[in-house]
């Protein structure tokens, strides 16, 4: 089953190939088959879900390819790679619809990038293999690079492309080094294999630092997160879109999958200072996020801070902080990419702008648009009956019980989170209507459409949760076994909290 959503959006790409676009009838043919094979590879993962063992703590669905002398192509799916193989496969159809009137030159390569994307991603996400998974993991460099350049919309694209680029890949270098030493240490870097070897604590560290700086890259946390606001300002839609929906989430996989289940030791030594940067990151891009005037920018900030509630979540060592993190990753991933929508589709399309200062009182000509547009500002505080609730509520209780004190900081993204979100729909839709606007029509029913699907999930999820959660017991408590933190001893809480004090004002500036 794992091969066949391999195959699918490779075979999509393989039939746009010889196809020609030339006239408007072709390019409709050709996003019509890209879509279409988007949507049966997502069946396919619904039927990969429903036959599930939740169980087993074993890798299910296993493909092995073992004639390869450098390492071996093993796949597999486990209780916490499964919700965000859905979560790829989910996002990659609302990207294409979203563009589906926007892109007109050059459709036949826009489309093929984001099939390629789609089983890029899964493979990451699938990978059995150290090798594999680094492989895999950059792999999605190079088509968002090219899809900002090509495609994307104003004067700095190709500054920030290359940001994103150099950003993503020297992040990535001490990954390759820390695989490479693992692969000539133990003659392989097989997943299973490692997981049997007890690895000295000071090599752990020495790997640990090389894997995190990669993540903290692609996550991203706060000092190495510049590229991500700049990357989706001149991105076209649908790159936001999957950048926010899945790509971020491949470092926090690589966190749970490789930091705390390979080297535990080095991620108990390690935990404070993650948990400070991440602290730190929440309220530095939750405070940057306030003062953005371009609406893009300010979705791209506040991913950052909901990034960093993730971060704690994982590193808080609770099956409660663990599943919380993992819930609101998924919640992240239909909330953001409906908000991009919103500011960088609905209004940009029909104002030509994304400076929130000419954009007012758009209740008086788009009163549907505004509604779907206030839920999602809601799920994105993090309102009652929505994942992103739920997510943030258990990665913060579960951080708690491990360090009060960061879980208070951290908490503190919450309500930057309300201020900024409700200032900015306030602004946009309330007030005395822009002179700088003409009179606006109503969402159209393809973007009605997009935003009920991503809106669904976010409740549905949000009320009856069990549904995920019951799958991710097994293999949460699983990894539990691999490593055991302790609470912080009260000097290095009181060491925190003054750093905290003394960082604060110049983040604040």
């Amino acid at each position: 089953m794992i091969t066949s959503l391999l195959l699918v959006p490779i075979i999509g790409s393989f039939i746009l190939i010889p196809m020609n676009e030339n006239s408007t009838e072709s390019r409709k043919k050709m996003k019509q088959i890209a879509i279409t094979t988007s949507l049966i590879n997502f069946i396919i993962s619904i039927f990969l879900w429903v036959n599930f063992d939740s169980s087993s703590t074993q890798y299910q669905f296993v493909y092995e390819f073992n004639k390869l002398s450098f390492f071996d192509f093993n796949l597999g799916v486990d209780g916490i790679s499964l919700y965000f193989v859905l979560l790829t496969t989910f996002v990659t159809p609302i990207a294409l619809i979203s563009n589906y009137a926007n892109i007109n030159k050059n459709v036949k390569y826009f489309l093929i990038s984001f099939l390629l994307l789609e089983t890029l991603q899964i493979l990451t996400f699938v990978a059995l293999d150290l090798l594999l998974f680094y492989i895999f993991f950059e792999s999605v460099l190079p088509i968002l690079f090219i899809l900002i350049i090509v495609y994307g919309s104003g004067k700095n694209k190709t500054r920030s492309a290359l940001l994103l680029f150099l950003y993503t890949l020297l992040g990535s270098l001490p990954m390759l080094l820390s695989i490479l030493n693992i692969n000539s240490v133990l003659g392989s870097t097989d997943f299973l294999l490692i997981s049997l070897v007890d690895i000295n604590f000071d090599t752990q560290k020495i790997l640990w630092l090389g894997f995190f700086i990669a993540f903290c890259v692609k996550t991203p946390l706060w000092p190495l997160s510049r590229w991500l606001p700049l990357a989706h300002s001149d991105s076209p839609l649908a790159g936001s879109i999957i950048l926010a929906g899945t790509i971020l989430k491949l470092a926090s996989y690589g966190m749970i999958r490789i930091l705390l289940t390979f080297l535990p030791d080095a991620t108990n030594y390690f935990s404070p200072m993650v948990q400070t940067i991440a602290v730190i990151s929440i309220i530095y891009a939750s405070l940057a996020t306030i003062v953005q005037q371009d609406t893009k920018t300010l979705i791209a900030y506040s991913s950052i801070g909901h990034m960093g509630v993730v971060v704690l979540g994982i590193f808080s060592n609770t099956i409660q902080g663990i599943e919380g993190a993992i819930l609101l990753g998924i919640g992240h991933g239909f909330v953001s990419p409906a908000l991009f929508i919103c500011v960088g589709g609905v209004i940009y399309d029909r104002t030509g702008t994304r400076i929130i200062k000419y954009i007012r009182g758009l209740v008086l000509y788009m009163p549907v648009f505004t509604i779907l547009f206030f839920v999602f500002i809601l799920a994105n505080t993090g309102a009652p009956l929505t994942l992103n609730f739920l997510g943030e509520a258990l990665s913060l209780i579960g951080i708690f019980r491990v360090n009060p004190i960061i879980a208070v900081l951290g908490g503190t993204g919450i309500v930057l989170s309300a201020c900024y979100s409700i200032f900015l729909y306030n602004r946009m839709s309330y007030g005395t209507y822009s002179p700088h606007l003409k009179p606006l029509k109503d969402i159209s029913r393809r973007e009605f459409v997009i935003l009920i699907s991503l809106l669904i999930p976010t409740v549905l999820l949000g009320i009856f949760p069990n549904v995920v959660l019951d799958t991710l017991h097994v293999s949460i408590t699983q990894l539990l076994y691999n490593i055991n933190l302790t609470p912080f001893p009260l000097e290095i809480n009181i060491i925190l909290l003054i750093l905290y004090h003394c960082l604060f004002p110049v983040l604040s500036m």
